[in-house]
């Protein structure tokens, strides 16, 4: 079950976001990833779907000073009744000794912070999206090409590290190489991202790790990206016949954590300069996404042939 505990929460967010936990200390509550299927995970006071973290402002703050003593009591009976996974009161508002007797009974962290509502929701909705995602590992280097993400993959020793160290050459950038961390933010989105123990470098047989930010400076290397593509390099086994289509009608993909990536696979020979057949692919692939492409184009204009010959 992917969750994320308050305490790493508040711990991870604490200084950007100033928070303060007043109350609610030994409360051992947990954001999980379930709670994401049926309603936001943060977001602004709702009693009647109410969120995993609920966040008060100056407005929540003002409504709640003009109810009576019973009116206060339900209030707070209301919410900490399921209860949150934490309160969060934003905008410097003083918190109500009601809301912090509430949170001290029911175990509830309760933060403070100067911060607006605004400001958290967005920080914490990032930051739960990234803890809560799910996650895989695949072997390969993972590069930006033209601006695409392209995850490069073959058997050990095909040659995946030296294309992407001639790729960088020729100006394109390092995500990661040999692990790639791969997480899914949303239905269709994956983002691939580099270990921190191996960030920045690129092994290339003869010639150990490169340290590819201090060889090619900052622009060779990237955070993060998109996985939008997947490039194959295939090496025919020794004498074997060559089994892939010269033509391929059918377009290729692979499945990563639910998501479909579009696939190519790269045949490696001697003499073919595989950086400019993958930025090829990678054009190709562009053209495809703005509606032009190149195989359908030929199919027609031989169909055309073809019917005015008869």
């Amino acid at each position: 079950m992917l969750q994320v505990d308050v305490t790493q929460l508040h711990d991870d967010n604490r200084e950007a976001l100033l928070l303060a936990w007043v109350a609610g200390r030994d409360g051992s509550t947990a954001v999980r990833r379930e709670a994401a299927v049926s309603a936001a995970l943060i977001g602004h006071l709702n009693l009647t779907h109410p969120n995993s973290i609920q966040v008060l402002g100056a407005y929540e703050a003002q409504m709640f000073a003009g109810f009576d003593a019973a009116g206060r009591a339900e209030f707070v009976a209301r919410l900490y009744g399921s209860p949150p996974t934490a309160v969060v009161l934003v905008d410097g508002i003083n918190v109500p000794q009601e809301l912090l007797e509430g949170a001290t009974r029911t175990h509830t962290p309760l933060f403070t912070t100067p911060m607006p509502a605004a400001r958290v929701i967005e920080r914490l909705a990032g930051y739960l999206s990234k803890a809560l995602a799910e996650s895989t590992t695949r072997h390969g280097v993972f590069m930006d090409v033209l601006g695409l993400g392209v995850l490069i993959t073959g058997e050990s020793g095909v040659g995946k590290s030296e294309l992407g160290l001639e790729l960088i050459s020729r100006g394109h950038g390092l995500v990661a190489d040999d692990v790639v961390e791969i997480s899914r933010l949303a239905a269709n989105t994956l983002v691939g991202r580099c270990p921190g123990m191996l960030r920045d470098y690129l092994e290339v047989r003869g010639l150990g790790l490169l340290n590819i930010r201090t060889i090619f400076g900052e622009t060779a290397v990237r955070p993060k990206m998109k996985v939008k593509l997947i490039a194959h390099l295939d090496k025919p086994a020794s004498g074997g016949r060559d089994t892939i289509e010269r033509l391929p009608l059918a377009e290729l993909s692979e499945d990563i954590l639910g998501v479909t990536i579009r696939k190519v696979i790269i045949p490696v020979a001697a003499g073919r300069n595989l950086a400019v057949l993958l930025e090829a692919a990678v054009r190709n692939y562009i053209l495809q996404l703005r509606g032009i492409d190149s195989n359908a184009e030929f199919m027609a204009r031989q169909k055309l042939a073809i019917d005015r010959g008869a």
